[in-house]
């Protein structure tokens, strides 16, 4: 890596307003900036800087009603959301993953829990579970609905890829790849038994989702573990 002096450090690496006039701008592909004047909604854990009058509530995602055995068994109450509110400039960012930002114009989207990282107050959202077990055993236990308009920011490992959802053409995803996909879809959850018997009942790909009918599905290069257990 090249050296450079500080002072061009600091210009190559200082934040840059562009004056969009929107509430997310995108300082990196990998660092997001929230004008908050009011209130906007974001992934625990995401805030790495901020400045004004802020202040952060968190809200799990169990809070909707699910009961407390699943907050007892999953560790952290498994993937959360956070209110941010207040006049001020927050940054916000997710290990290092890519950052997309969605216009929605009164669509829905279902975003895997670990991979919403922030979207605008005016978003309705509902936390939903998948239905089958074999969903928690592969990671995507926790998703978001998210409807209404306004932006929405995701996070992915890498460049996300969309894949069509075609009348008469299911498609199987792998759930840890498995970013978001349209709101109309309703996955399940398919078994490969052969799969599973050669790779051993450990092996992602043994259990997939299956959606049908017309849509897309986001997907990333990299399989993710949304959760672990949490020993007691």
């Amino acid at each position: 890596m090249p050296i450079t002096n500080v002072a061009d450090f600091l210009a190559a690496t200082a934040e840059r307003d562009r004056g969009q006039g929107e509430v997310f701008e995108l300082e990196s592909p990998y660092m997001l900036e929230a004008k908050v004047t009011g209130r906007v909604w974001a992934k625990a854990g995401s805030m790495v800087a901020y400045r004004g009058g802020i202040k952060f509530k968190r809200q799990g995602l169990l809070s909707q009603g699910m009961g407390t055995l699943f907050k007892k068994f999953i560790s952290g109450e498994g993937a959360s959301l956070m209110a941010v509110e207040g006049n001020g400039r927050v940054y916000f960012a997710d290990h290092g993953k890519k950052i997309t930002l969605l216009r929605l114009a009164g669509e829905s989207i279902v975003v895997n829990g670990n991979d919403v990282l922030a979207f605008e107050d005016g978003i309705a959202n509902e936390i939903t579970m998948m239905r089958r077990v074999a969903g928690m055993l592969a990671g995507g236990l926790f998703n978001i609905r998210l409807s209404g308009s306004g932006v929405v920011a995701i996070a992915s490992h890498y460049d996300p890829m969309t894949l069509a959802v075609k009348p008469g053409q299911a498609l199987y995803t792998d759930p840890n790849a498995t970013v978001a996909w349209s709101g109309n879809l309703e996955p399940e959850f398919a078994t490969d038994i052969q799969l599973g018997t050669v790779w051993g009942r450990g092996s992602g790909e043994s259990v997939q989702m299956k959606f049908q009918g017309e849509g897309w599905v986001v997907v990333q290069p990299y399989e993710e573990i949304a959760w672990q257990p949490q020993a007691r």
